[in-house]
């Protein structure tokens, strides 16, 4: 049994480990940090030096914005297993300035002109066309991730069959959690279902399917850089949109004219199309 000159008050062990009183009850109370020993009298906790290194490594960690379920998960491994928990720690936040990367280079766009950039919008006539299909849907961050998977899946599909470029990326006008998401290229392949109608296999189905795109009016503009900050180009095509008094038509439509492989993404081009009609009269 421990004597009691070998545990130490909750307020010296804070200080020695520089956490403080509130934060040490709070990762007692989770489980992350029971102290030693609680006296049941009083409910005064009670903590050894021993304990120290744990607590530091919390205090780094949390400093460190490490989520309290992974500190738990560190602290209860050793030698490769925390290793692997840290690095995964590691990818989660380069993923986390990656995207912060992005954000910041859509604000100072935004901001150079005060505004969003300017995009020549142009009205047009699309031709119908047959495509080669694949689908996947994507979560929240996962888009670009999702779309190259549906590239490669696309591009071995297609292996010993002739297609015309750009490859067509296909959105929906909505984005929800689960954005559905299709990678398409133009073949002269047998005629597919409207995309409309929605009548498809399920994502995952073995080979390609056949779409048929349905043409007709439509409004189009062209992005210059990554695909990160096609957001501004989706802004002044939609805005356009509104402002002619046009209804969309789904799907959102991106032809990739150059891309990754082909040049720096500072110079990759993207042509956005959306399928537009005239509002209803009134009355009509």
């Amino acid at each position: 049994m421990r004597d009691q000159d070998d545990f130490l008050t909750i307020g010296r062990f804070a200080r020695l480990c520089r956490l403080s009183v509130k934060q040490l009850r709070h990762y007692d109370d989770t489980g992350l940090l029971p102290p030693a020993r609680v006296d049941p009298g009083t409910g005064y906790r009670y903590y050894t030096a021993a304990q120290a290194r744990d607590a530091l490594t919390v205090a780094l960690l949390r400093d460190l914005d490490v989520p309290l379920a992974v500190i738990a998960a560190t602290l209860a491994a050793a030698g490769p297993e925390r290793a692997r928990l840290l690095r995964a720690e590691c990818d989660r936040v380069t993923e986390r300035i990656d995207r912060d990367r992005d954000r910041l280079q859509l604000l100072e766009r935004l901001a150079e002109g005060g505004g969003p950039p300017g995009y020549e919008i142009t009205e047009g006539l699309e031709p119908q066309r047959r495509l080669a299909l694949v689908r996947d849907r994507a979560g929240p961050g996962e888009v670009a991730e999702r779309l190259g998977a549906c590239v490669g899946r696309l591009l071995a599909g297609l292996e010993g069959v002739a297609w015309r470029p750009p490859l067509w990326g296909l959105f929906p006008l909505d984005l929800g959690e689960g954005i559905p998401i299709a990678v398409g290229a133009e073949t002269d392949g047998p005629d597919g279902t409207d995309e409309e109608r929605g009548s498809a296999p399920s994502p995952g189905a073995p080979g390609p399917e056949r779409l048929v795109l349905p043409g007709g009016p439509v409004l189009e503009t062209v992005h210059h850089g990554p695909y990160t900050q096609l957001p501004l180009a989706y802004h002044a095509l939609l805005a356009a949109v509104h402002e002619r008094g046009l209804v969309l038509l789904a799907p959102a439509r991106e032809a990739y004219l150059v891309g990754p492989g082909e040049a720096p993404a500072e110079e990759w081009v993207t042509r956005l199309v959306v399928r537009v009609e005239k509002k209803a009269e009134d009355g009509a």
